[in-house]
């Protein structure tokens, strides 16, 4: 593939990486709506973003299997598609059980989209530039997520909550479209090189052998998990935190919640170039940087939610937006890093069910309960425990990496 076309397939996947979030997260500034309509609590409220990772945790496995062994190009623009009209879907659902339905298919064509878009980068750009891209590839992450939240804060306010599914719906299935003609790679063959220079096809107990014997990829990914607990609470819960305790109206409080996740676009690249500047000088920075950016997001949301309020609480809060994403691109360039090539989708796809599982699946609804329970802005306080475990499994992570490295 020409360094053209391999832009060209990360500009198009940065574009529906951003459309999948802008659906995933709209619904989160649509929360006081949907609560005075349907009569929703918090914790239905949360279960809603829940089921989103839900069907991808249990679709990933799958569904990575499908993209490493088919087509990284036309599985991702069908799921594309799929996501595309589930998310319009939810214009026109009745009830909650109706609402959760289709949320929990949106989930479903999500499943096998950021393993599939991973493997491409990772086979279409160097090794040692592998964080540096994926860094700017998940930069669309919280640039989506804010413009679902604002976009759909604004819309709901002014023409209704259904219309703002509607508004996000259409961009993803066009780029779906367009990205079933993009130029895929070739099918790696799953071999192995014997002591003799001989290649032989890799049998099922050694592709097992990748993952359950992997210590690095067990401690990033347990870390990984509870990175994804903490972006995931901010992003669900910020803008109500903000329409409750700062008396914001409804689009005010979603600008401002997105206002902070959007710095993100800066964490995540920033994040990338960090590590890979730093693998240059130390072979395990790609684990030792996220666990030091952990380790500080901690202390920024400790005192961010145990001591301040107001402007300086905001400008703290925007501090997180930055460091809070930083362990991405490390993390997933992890996951490449120690895994056979022709199973790359499935590595990813592996620390997805895990992220999901421990991770983002838990947190809305977890938050969501303590929030009903002590109020949502004690609930927040527990987050800087998660960010204080994630580094510490990280830094431990970092002795094995360059023994558990892919030759």
């Amino acid at each position: 593939m020409t360094k053209k076309q391999s832009w060209t397939v990360f500009w198009l996947l940065f574009l529906l990486y951003m459309f999948d979030y802008m659906d995933r997260m709209v619904i989160v500034s649509l929360f006081p709506f949907l609560k005075q309509d349907m009569g929703l609590t918090d914790a239905q409220c949360g279960l809603l973003v829940s089921t989103v990772y839900w069907s991808i945790l249990v679709f990933s496995f799958p569904a990575s299997i499908l993209v490493d062994r088919w087509s990284r190009t036309k599985s991702i623009s069908i799921m594309a598609a799929f996501w595309s009209m589930a998310t319009l879907a939810c214009a026109f659902t009745k009830n909650f059980s109706q609402l959760f339905i289709a949320r929990t298919a949106i989930g479903l064509g999500e499943a096998g989209y950021a393993p599939g878009g991973t493997a491409m980068l990772s086979a279409n750009f160097p090794k040692e530039k592998r964080a540096r891209i994926l860094g700017l590839w998940n930069a669309s992450i919280p640039l989506g997520s804010a413009l679902g939240i604002g976009i759909g804060g604004f819309v709901a306010q002014h023409f209704g909550w259904r219309h703002a599914f509607g508004l996000v719906a259409f961009p993803g299935l066009i780029i779906a479209i367009i990205f079933y003609f993009a130029k895929d790679y070739k099918t790696i063959r799953l071999t192995k090189k014997e002591e003799n220079g001989k290649e032989t096809k890799l049998q099922f107990i050694d592709m097992a052998r990748q993952f359950t014997h992997n210590k690095t990829l067990v401690f990033n990914n347990l870390a990984f998990a509870l990175n994804v607990f903490i972006t995931t609470s901010l992003l669900t819960w910020l803008p109500t935190y903000f329409h409750r305790f700062e008396n914001l109206a409804v689009d005010k409080a979603s600008l401002k919640a997105s206002s902070i996740m959007v710095l993100a676009i800066i964490g995540a690249p920033l994040g990338g170039y960090l590590s890979d500047a730093w693998s240059k000088k130390r072979e395990n920075a790609r684990l030792l940087f996220p666990a030091i950016s952990s380790i500080l997001t901690g202390i920024l949301l400790f005192i961010a939610f145990m001591f301040l309020q107001g402007k300086i609480q905001y400008f703290v809060l925007i501090l997180v937006g930055i460091t809070a994403v930083a362990f991405v691109p490390s993390g997933v360039a992890v996951t490449q890093d120690v895994v056979h090539p022709g199973l790359r989708a499935v590595s990813l796809s592996l620390n997805i069910i895990i992220q999901h599982l421990l991770g983002s699946s838990l947190a809305p609804i977890v938050i969501g309960k303590l929030s009903d329970i002590y109020g949502l802005d004690r609930a927040l306080t527990i987050l800087p425990v998660f960010a204080f475990l994630a580094g510490i499994l990280l830094f431990i992570g970092s002795f094995f990496y360059k023994k558990d490295l892919y030759t």
